[in-house]
């Protein structure tokens, strides 16, 4: 039976017996799980996928929002902790790759890391240094999201939709900003690349110091777009995501009985 944690964290497009693997997909700031709802529509049907739901916005609009990105880390790693019976891909855009690097290592500390970790759109945790600070006034926030995503621009012109949509930006920047990354153990896990080739946020030199975080395969594939190709390139994306072999049924999954080995629970 799913936990009432779990369930609250969670929001599933497609997560059914027929699933082998399960992919985790961790939002960009701001965002919130339905970024990747048609998601399904796109990969293989023995794929499910699920979506974080983040606190502060969309159907968790009352909850408050976590005092670093850390904090949700552990969250969202003890939320998930059953899941780790199954074979997980966790796939992270933007500030998501952030959080789902921060999970993977909880998992892979449990005894039970995931299968492979997806990274797009960011910086290398270690890296992260010299990158520029994006909180700041209101006025300055809406300039740096509509500077990457003019589709935001008709939003925050709206006073009542940028009243619902602004909270949950302005927190997640303070939390990109406030994560300062550095040293962490290494993955044991392949990690994948994915990034756009005129993304202002990080360049494919950028994103190749991942390759830096892991014992695994790595690999970078580049895309046409800025930070947001995944939108454009999206068909592209998920038939790159459903061909990598920790997708496959035949994929080793994780030690079934390790979470509860380490006596975790949630």
């Amino acid at each position: 039976m799913r936990s009432p944690v779990e369930e609250r964290w969670v929001r599933r497009y497609r997560d059914d017996d027929g699933c082998e693997t399960k992919l985790v997909c961790f939002p960009p700031a701001g965002a919130g799980a339905s970024a990747f709802r048609t998601w399904a529509l796109g990969l293989p049907s023995d794929i499910g996928v699920l979506a974080i739901r983040y606190p502060g916005r969309e159907d968790r609009f009352g909850d408050p929002f976590p005092p670093r990105l850390e904090a949700l880390a552990d969250e969202i790693a003890e939320a998930l902790g059953e899941l780790t019976r199954h074979r997980l891909v966790l796939f992270g855009h933007s500030m998501g790759a952030s959080v789902a690097h921060e999970v993977a290592l909880r998992f892979q500390e449990w005894g039970c890391p995931p299968a492979a970790l997806c990274v797009s759109g960011r910086r290398a945790t270690h890296a992260l240094a010299g990158r520029q600070m994006i909180s700041g006034t209101d006025e300055e926030i809406i300039a740096h999201v509509v500077s990457f995503d003019a589709s935001r621009a008709a939003i925050f012109a709206d006073s009542d939709l940028s009243e619902i949509v602004l909270p949950a930006v302005r927190a997640d920047y303070h939390l990109v900003d406030d994560y300062s990354g550095g040293p962490r153990p290494m993955l044991e896990c392949p990690v994948y690349g994915y990034t756009g080739d005129e993304d202002s946020e990080v360049t494919p030199e950028q994103m190749r110091r991942w390759a830096e975080l892991t014992h695994g395969d790595f690999r970078l594939r580049v895309f046409p777009g800025g930070h947001f190709y995944l939108r454009f390139e999206e068909a592209t994306l998920l038939a790159d995501l459903s061909g990598i072999p920790e997708m496959k049924s035949s994929a080793q999954g994780p030690p079934r009985d390790a979470f509860d080995a380490m006596g975790k629970s949630v």
